[in-house]
């Protein structure tokens, strides 16, 4: 089962080594991590994904929450929360595919963001599953290079995580 995981951490230098280090040599693996700026610049917060029973979840937020620089640590599992990827692709429009190109774009509410004569650059956010399915059906026109940012989420509703909130 995968699991998303939200630490708020001190924005020092060194954080995300340490972080990372201390998961990897604990053999616990990130599947997708992603870190930003808060509303509050003594601050960053890190989104893991991290695959695993119960017990992996367990022991990775507790292993988190040892770790001096991490202020809080937020499980997403059983709250509704707003996820979201982002990805940068080129895809290939020669042979005159741009405008069925184009056209995948718009159905998937991306958005092109550089054009050469032989390929279109597209920026598309979204769910896992949308970004997954608009690789799939761009690929028969040739995916020249993608990149994909960590995913990104946070809490629905009223909810508020920060410094001063209860965990």
């Amino acid at each position: 089962m995968r699991h998303v995981l939200s630490a708020l951490v001190m924005n020092r230098p060194g954080v995300l080594a340490h972080i990372s280090g201390m998961l990897a040599s604990r053999e616990f693996n990130i599947e997708s991590l992603s870190v930003g700026a808060t509303e509050n610049p003594e601050f960053s917060r890190m989104t893991f994904v991290v695959a695993g029973d119960a017990r992996v979840l367990d022991q990775v937020r507790k292993q988190l929450e040892k770790i001096v620089t991490v202020v809080k640590v937020i499980d997403y599992s059983n709250q509704e929360y707003v996820e979201r990827d982002l990805m940068l692709i080129k895809v290939s429009t020669a042979g005159g595919t741009r405008s069925q190109v184009k056209e995948l774009v718009d159905i998937f509410r991306g958005r092109i963001v550089g054009v050469t004569a032989e390929h279109v650059m597209i920026e598309i956010s979204g769910k896992e599953q949308k970004i997954e399915s608009f690789i799939e059906a761009v690929r028969p026109f040739g995916i020249l290079e993608m990149v994909r940012a960590g995913r990104i989420a946070l809490l629905r509703g009223e909810a508020i995580v920060n410094e001063q909130a209860p965990a």
